[in-house]
């Protein structure tokens, strides 16, 4: 039986727009665009030239220290613009889509009779090496280190977040072949974590791995509060983390011998007309799911991934490389309220016990609510953040960069995705996943 966990602390944000369990078709573009952005921790260089023909599988671009880190292209066709920005910076490289996708052949193969270092091999080599995250920094892993153990998410809690379960049906057999190859690169132990709320047998009865079910509201889906509850990271060691999803991207490799990076993903929101699933590749271009589907005559906000978490797009922006989810919710910047932040308006939310709970679900924008102050000392974020860690002291810590104190306040252990509900509910309004972020880059900077 699975060790169960009880998380306390947090918040389950109550928004209108969760997704229907629902397949709506498959989505593609004319044009997909791939953003060396989304890999955190990478310095890309090209491996390909405007005009070169790629098959799904090539490698589009390389990690300059680590040569042998692809980064795959997910469908097969010609590369017709490398866009840059600042100091030569790639922001994405487009490729226009074959009607027919191509796929490199790399072989099925048992993981059974692979060595860690072929399974490792064949990871990088089929350019799905970025689905591999590791802690401390939060960056695409390192493949030269050693991890002491590798972590699976098998749930999400994020505000609308799709159901893990819907999202790997009839998939369970690539979920179990990944698990098994995340098996081969540890000589630690593969965690997985389920929710109470978890019924698909494939994550349930998952072999090879170590299962620990968790309860309780948002972050108890995020892969840092699921370590800090099972086995924290010190100083000097390295995990790995994946989410469920991705490892049965990479059981899929074994299993059929090619990249597909295929990801099923949730159209949530408020201001969505028809909420549902869609198949398609990361960097497809997404304004076919909102052309005539989203709410008309207001201003609105495009995100690629979660409310809390996710990247704003636009409404021609392409779906991001971890994302299984796209919101889309009002901006808010055509609201006007009287007497503002005092209304009593039975439409507000507020985490603590400012206006009544008149609804079970709100209608909310992407309004900052208030300009930026200097940090309230309220114990807000304690409400909110449930990691054995103390979240006000760190986020100083790190605006000091006083490194001493950020290690032993616990900075190897976190994400910025852990303080995206300190945000949420920050009185300062502060920008405090950026801040997190900042400062574990300069870190890694520091410390390697």
């Amino acid at each position: 039986m699975a060790n169960r966990i009880n998380i306390k602390k947090g918040l389950q944000i109550p928004l209108l727009g969760a997704v229907e369990e629902i397949i709506r078709g498959t989505v593609k573009s004319e044009f997909v665009r791939i953003c060396p952005e989304d890999f955190h921790g990478i310095t890309p260089k090209l491996a390909v030239r405007v005009d070169d023909t790629v098959k799904a599988g090539t490698g589009l671009f390389y990690e300059k220290n680590h040569p042998d880190m692809l980064f795959a292209s997910p469908v097969s066709g010609v590369v017709t613009a490398i866009e840059r920005g600042e100091k030569r910076r790639i922001l994405r490289i487009v490729v226009k889509a074959d009607s027919t996708v191509q796929y490199a052949d790399f072989g099925a193969k048992q993981v059974a009779s692979l060595s860690g270092e072929e399974v490792k091999k064949s990871i990088l080599d089929a350019g799905i090496w970025f689905l591999i995250k590791q802690r401390p920094y939060d960056v695409v892993a390192s493949p030269v280190k050693e991890p002491r153990d590798i972590f699976v998410t098998g749930f999400d809690t994020a505000p609308l977040a799709p159901s893990t379960d819907f999202l790997l049906k009839d998939r369970e057999a690539d979920l179990q072949t990944g698990l098994d190859a995340l098996a081969k690169l540890t000589t630690g132990k593969v965690y997985l974590s389920v929710s109470t709320k978890t019924t698909l047998k494939g994550l349930r009865e998952a072999k090879n791995v170590v299962i620990t079910e968790f309860n309780g509201p948002h972050p108890a889906g995020n892969v840092g509060v699921q370590i800090n509850n099972i086995k924290p990271v010190n100083r000097g060691e390295t995990v790995w983390t994946l989410n469920a999803v991705d490892v049965a991207i990479i059981g899929r490799l074994f299993n059929k011998g090619i990249t597909d990076l295929t990801r099923t993903v949730a159209l949530t929101g408020s201001e969505v007309k028809q909420r549902g699933y869609y198949n398609m590749v990361i960097g497809t271009e997404l304004k076919s799911i909102f052309a005539g589907n989203v709410t008309e005559g207001v201003s609105l906000r495009y995100i690629s991934g979660n409310p809390l978490t996710g990247r704003k797009i636009d409404e021609n922006g392409e779906l991001g490389a971890y994302d299984s989810q796209v919101t889309v919710i009002p901006e808010g910047d055509d609201m006007h309220e009287a007497f503002g932040w005092a209304s009593l308006s039975p439409k507000r939310y507020s985490a603590g016990a400012t206006y009544l709970p008149f609804h079970k679900k709100f209608r909310l924008d992407a309004r900052l609510m208030g300009g930026p102050r200097a940090i309230i000392v309220s114990n807000e974020y304690d409400k909110v953040f449930p990691m054995d860690i103390y979240p006000e002291q760190l986020i100083k810590a790190i605006i000091a960069f006083n490194i001493d104190r950020m290690e032993q306040l616990g900075i190897y252990e976190v994400a910025p995705e852990d303080f995206a509900l300190c945000e949420f509910v920050d009185t300062s309004k502060l920008e405090l996943q950026r801040i997190v972020r900042t400062g574990l880059d300069l870190l890694r900077k520091e410390m390697e």
